[in-house]
C-alpha cells in the first residue's frame, strides 16, 4: 500500500515540475456562431454524393488582410455558394466584408487557400485553388481585392482538380513562389455515377466514384517572374516528373536543414511525395527514399491533410498524415538530415482508425513550450449511416496532448464540448484570433456553418506571439526559421504558406514558454541566409521581428 502510495506521489510531483501544478485540461466551445460565423459552405449532396468532386471539401485560413494586428478568417465554398471573408471587429465578433472587398465567386467548386505577400507590397494576398480556374486575389492597400489571375500569368489551359497551395521561395531570391497540388483529371460530364463500376462502392454501399479508376494529373510549380508574374516550371524543376499520385494536402518546410524549403504532398491511396529542394530551381521526389511515402508495412495510404513541427524538441521537423478510415494515421519522426521512421504506434497514435482525417494542425494549447496536435474528421459518403456501424458521416475531432517524450495521450473526449460536435469537417486552420496567447481552430464543415474552436479559459503557461517581416527575403518572412530557448527548452518552427488540408494557419508563430516570463534567446536564419538574435525578451505579448533591425 505504502509503495504504492508513494509511486502515486512521485507521478503527481513530477507533472507538477512539468507544469506548475496539476495537469490542465482544455475546455473548447465552438463560438462561430456568436462571432458571426453563420453562413453555410455548400459542398454537393447533404445526403447523397454523386461525384467524387462533392466529397474532397474546402479549406479554410487565418490572416490579417488590414494589417490592423487581428487575424481575419476566410472561408472557401463548393458549389452553390460564394467563398467568404470575414473582417476581425475585435471583442470576439466578425463581420461579411467578402462583396464589399470583391471577393465574391459562384460557379466554382472551391477547394484550398494559401495566403502571402507576394509582391512585397506590405499587405497579405490570396491564392484560392478550385475544380477548374485558379484565382490569385491581390489585396490593394487592405480595402479590397483584385483578381490579377491572368494577368499575373497564372490562368490554366484546361480544366485541373487543383487542391492544396503554398507559397514558398525555392531560392531564396526574396520573391515568392507557388506550388499547386493536383488530384486527379476529372470530367463532370463523362464521369461514372455511382456503382458503375467496381470502384463506385463502399462495403456494399452504392457511392461516389473514385480515387481509383480515375486518371492522375500532374502537380505545379509557377516561379516568380520578380515583376509580378509568374511562370510555369513544373517540367523543367522536376515537379511533373512523378506518375500515379492524387495529392491533396501540402505542407512545406526544410526538412534536410541545408537552407532550402522542401515539399510534402499527402496523396489519397498512392505513395505521398517529397519533393527535395536541389537548388537553382530543381526538385528530386524521394518520398520512398526518406521513410515517408507509405506505411511502416509499406502500404500506401489515403493521406488527406498534413502537418510539421519538432514536436520531439529534437530540432528537425517532423510530418504528421492524416489519413482514411480503418487506416492510422501516419507520424514521420525526422531523425536528422531529413530521414525519417514512422513512429505512429510507439507514439500513441494507432487507436482511432475509424474517423477519416482531414484538417491537422501541431499547436500548443496548454503553453507547455511543447506542440500538441488535432485533426478534424468527417467521412467522404453520407450514405455510411445506412451501415449503423461506429463510422459516421459527422464526427467528433481529436485532441492530443504532448507528452513530452515522443508520445502523445488522446484526451478527446476530456476537451470540452467544442471537440465532441459531429460535423463532415475538412480543412482546419490555426491561429491566435484575439492576441490572449491561446491558438483557435477554424474549420470548413461540409453544408453547415464553419466551427470556430476557442478555450473556455487561458492555458496555464506564459507565451510569446512572433510576427515577421523581411527586407531582403521575402515580405512575409515566408521559410524564416526559428529556434526559441526559455528555461532550458529550446523550440524550433518555421513560417509557412499553406499547410493542414488545403488550408493556411496564421504567419504569426506562437510559442509557448510554460513558466517562464522571459525568453532567454531567440534566433532567426531568414531564407537571405542573414541570421539575428535577440535575448531577455519579455513574454506574454507580440513581438515584431524586421530583418536586419
Amino acid at each position: 500500500m505504502w509503495r504504492f502510495l508513494c509511486a502515486a506521489l512521485l507521478f503527481v510531483a513530477a507533472f507538477r515540475i512539468l507544469f506548475g501544478s496539476a495537469v490542465w485540461l482544455p475546455v473548447f466551445h465552438n463560438v462561430a456562431r456568436p462571432a458571426g460565423l453563420t453562413a453555410v459552405m455548400p459542398n454537393g449532396g447533404e445526403k447523397v454524393k454523386r461525384f467524387i468532386i462533392e466529397t474532397t471539401g474546402s479549406g479554410a485560413a487565418v490572416f490579417d488582410y488590414d494589417n490592423d494586428g487581428l487575424p481575419d478568417l476566410f472561408l472557401v465554398s463548393g458549389e452553390g455558394g460564394t467563398n467568404r471573408l470575414y473582417h476581425n471587429e475585435g471583442h470576439g465578433l466578425f463581420h461579411d466584408v467578402t462583396k464589399a472587398l470583391g471577393l465574391v465567386s459562384s460557379g466554382t467548386w472551391g477547394q484550398g487557400v494559401c495566403a502571402a505577400d507576394y509582391d512585397n507590397d506590405g499587405f497579405t494576398d490570396l491564392f484560392v485553388t478550385n475544380w477548374g480556374q485558379n484565382h490569385l486575389y491581390r489585396n490593394i492597400g487592405g480595402k479590397r481585392f483584385e483578381d490579377v489571375t491572368i494577368a499575373a500569368h497564372l490562368a490554366q489551359d484546361r480544366t485541373r482538380y487543383n487542391t492544396g497551395c503554398a507559397f514558398l521561395d525555392i531560392d531564396n531570391d526574396g520573391h515568392l513562389d507557388l506550388f499547386i497540388a493536383n488530384y486527379l483529371k476529372f470530367d463532370l460530364a463523362e464521369a461514372p455515377k455511382p456503382g458503375e463500376n467496381p470502384y463506385c462502392f463502399y462495403r456494399g454501399l452504392a457511392v461516389a466514384c473514385g480515387p481509383r479508376g480515375l486518371p492522375f494529373d500532374r502537380n505545379i510549380l509557377y516561379r516568380s517572374n520578380g515583376d509580378g508574374t509568374f511562370a510555369d516550371i513544373s517540367e523543367a524543376s522536376g515537379v511533373a516528373a512523378p506518375v500515379g499520385h492524387y495529392g491533396l494536402g501540402v505542407v512545406t518546410g526544410d526538412f534536410n536543414d541545408d537552407g532550402l524549403t522542401d515539399i510534402y504532398v499527402a496523396c489519397d491511396r498512392t505513395p505521398s511525395l517529397l519533393y527535395i529542394n536541389q537548388g537553382h530551381g530543381r526538385f528530386a521526389e524521394e518520398g520512398l527514399l526518406r521513410g515517408v511515402a507509405l506505411d511502416q508495412h509499406g502500404r500506401a495510404l489515403s493521406g488527406m491533410g498534413v502537418a510539421a513541427a519538432d514536436y520531439a524538441g529534437d530540432g528537425h521537423l517532423s510530418i504528421f498524415r492524416s489519413n482514411f478510415s480503418d487506416e492510422m494515421e501516419s507520424l514521420y519522426r525526422n531523425r536528422g538530415e531529413g530521414n525519417f521512421d514512422e513512429v505512429t504506434l510507439p507514439a500513441g497514435l494507432g487507436t482511432n482508425t475509424r474517423f477519416v482525417g482531414w484538417g491537422v494542425g501541431f499547436f500548443d494549447f496548454d503553453n507547455d513550450g511543447w506542440p500538441d496536435l488535432l485533426l478534424v474528421n468527417g467521412h467522404v459518403f453520407p450514405e455510411v449511416e445506412a451501415l449503423h456501424t461506429s463510422t459516421h458521416y459527422k464526427d467528433r475531432a481529436i485532441l492530443y496532448r504532448n507528452l513530452t517524450n515522443g508520445t502523445f495521450e488522446d484526451i478527446s473526449e476530456r476537451a470540452g464540448p467544442g471537440m465532441l460536435e459531429p460535423h463532415s469537417a475538412r480543412g482546419a486552420a490555426f491561429g491566435d484570433i484575439d492576441n490572449d496567447g491561446s491558438i483557435e481552430v477554424l474549420v470548413n464543415n461540409q453544408n453547415e456553418a464553419p466551427s470556430l474552436l476557442k478555450l473556455a479559459s487561458r492555458p496555464v503557461g506564459n507565451w510569446i506571439v512572433l510576427q515577421f517581416e523581411g527586407t531582403r527575403s521575402n515580405r512575409s518572412g515566408i521559410g524564416a526559421r526559428v529556434k526559441l530557448s526559455a528555461a532550458g527548452h529550446t523550440q524550433m518552427q518555421e513560417v509557412r504558406s499553406g499547410g493542414s488540408y488545403l488550408s493556411h494557419n496564421d504567419l504569426r508563430l506562437h510559442f509557448g514558454i510554460a513558466n517562464a516570463k522571459t525568453v532567454d534567446r531567440i534566433d532567426i536564419v531568414w531564407p537571405s541566409g542573414q541570421r539575428q538574435s535577440f535575448t531577455n525578451v519579455v513574454a506574454n505579448r507580440i513581438v515584431t521581428l524586421r530583418e536586419g533591425r
